[in-house]
């Protein structure tokens, strides 16, 4: 059956590094994508001049276009910056305020599934955070049956970064301890999906990203990330991570359709 998968996401190039793989999949499925962006991401770090925000919107919907998207949708709200800090910014606004608007599209669109973040954002961004929050919230009052939050397997990622450390092979700036509490933990993850098939697709979507792959006075995760070799590109970004609140704990699942529909909740008494 065809269904319609609405991805949210805070700035263009998050849903590049986080759910390119699984959006180019079900594209390829038949069901409908729609990607939203919450912010131009116009404070994002760049090696290059001009209006960052126009630039970094002409980037995602070449990305969505990459990924076999049937629409991107951008809220309008201000980029809050690393540190969330920018005056008007997304982390900022009315939780009730943007979760109504989410949820109008979510209506409009029939929504079968919706994309967050996880709780802790990610590594933190205050716009990731409140992704999470307004699109939880959106999720309730649209009646959107499903909700996804994309992560990274932590104890995946800080068993890769901790020997790279110790031989100081990562940047001096890159505090390996912060990711202790970042993204969610293996036990929380409930699904993995692979997305190898489609790593043509998700390095076509994070190449158009130019903007990203420069500034900020060390190698940007985008350029490093396409400087891998095809086949360690399929090995190292081949897997997308999700949890599911609603599932069991230790349920684990290989397409982000599957387990469908969501659990009901039992019976008062029963």
């Amino acid at each position: 059956m065809r269904r319609t998968c609405v991805f949210f996401h805070a700035h263009p190039d998050d849903e590049a590094l986080l759910t390119a793989g699984t959006m180019a999949r079900l594209a390829a499925e038949g069901h409908r994508v729609v990607l939203v962006v919450a912010t131009a991401g116009e404070l994002g770090l760049t090696g290059g001049a001009g209006d960052l925000g126009a630039v970094r919107m002409r980037e995602v919907r070449a990305s969505a276009a990459a990924l076999g998207c049937a629409r991107v949708v951008a809220l309008g709200y201000g980029d809050s910056g690393l540190d969330g800090a920018a005056p008007g910014g997304f982390a900022s606004a009315d939780v009730a305020e943007v979760a109504a608007e989410l949820a109008g599209l979510l209506r409009q669109e029939g929504a079968d599934l919706l994309t967050v973040y996880d709780p802790a954002g990610g590594y933190g961004h205050p716009d990731h955070v409140q992704v999470h929050r307004t699109g939880v919230a959106a999720a309730a009052l649209a009646g959107t049956p499903v909700v996804l939050e994309a992560t990274v397997d932590r104890d995946l990622l800080l068993r890769a970064l901790r020997p790279l450390a110790r031989w100081r092979l990562v940047p001096r700036a890159l505090d390996v301890a912060r990711f202790e509490a970042a993204y969610a933990g293996r036990a929380e993850i409930t699904h993995r999906v692979r997305v190898r098939a489609w790593a043509g697709a998700k390095r076509a979507s994070m190449a158009a990203h130019a903007s990203q792959a420069t500034g900020g006075g060390s190698v940007r995760t985008l350029a490093a990330l396409l400087r891998l070799p095809g086949p360690l590109f399929r090995r190292a970004l081949g897997t997308e991570y999700y949890v599911r609140r609603d599932l069991p704990p230790g349920e684990v699942h290989d397409h982000p359709l599957a387990a469908w529909p969501a659990p009901q909740p039992a019976p008062a008494g029963g």
